[in-house]
């Protein structure tokens, strides 16, 4: 008999347990959603900091009327021990056509924000950032961000500094 309710209870905790991590691995989508062949460009004042693990996520509400910055193309990028052309991807980089206001930036994990000596990102301040979403902007309003510009320095957050 202990094992007969033993066996519901297990049965019972993970008909609990697969809807929450199915909920959990949805939230947090991979990176080949995103679509790297077309870099956008979003700056504004943070709404919400979440500083805290598997990455570090703003939100952030965009200007009325954003535009590219005319100087993007020449900005000076830091090194990353990863290989990514910066110069191309930023010449290439336009505004995204969605309408949204409202835009949830995924940083790096708190690891390579802390190798790149990020100070942490709190509601008020100003951003900048050049990275990618989903492919054909489809759902959410969501950037991962490969360049974050804050504070009158640049972050390369595909990986640690060279």
């Amino acid at each position: 008999m202990n094992l007969y309710l033993t066996r519901r209870r297990l049965v019972a905790l993970a008909g609990l347990a697969v809807p929450l991590a199915l909920q959990r691995a949805h939230a947090h989508h991979g990176w080949s959603s995103f679509d790297q062949d077309r870099p956008i460009y979003l700056e504004g004042q943070v709404l919400e900091s979440r500083w805290r693990n598997p990455h570090a996520e703003l939100v952030v509400e965009t200007p009325a009327t954003l535009a590219l910055p005319a100087d993007l193309k020449q900005r000076t990028l830091p090194a990353q021990s990863a290989g990514v052309d910066g110069p191309a991807l930023l010449a290439k980089t336009v505004l995204p056509t969605r309408q949204d206001r409202r835009w949830e930036l995924e940083l790096a994990p708190l690891t390579r924000m802390r190798a790149w000596q990020a100070e942490e990102i709190r509601a008020g301040d100003r951003v900048a950032a050049v990275g990618f979403t989903f492919k054909g902007e489809q759902g959410d309003a969501v950037m991962r961000v490969e360049y974050l510009f804050v504070g009158g320095k640049t972050y390369g957050l595909r990986s640690s500094p060279a």
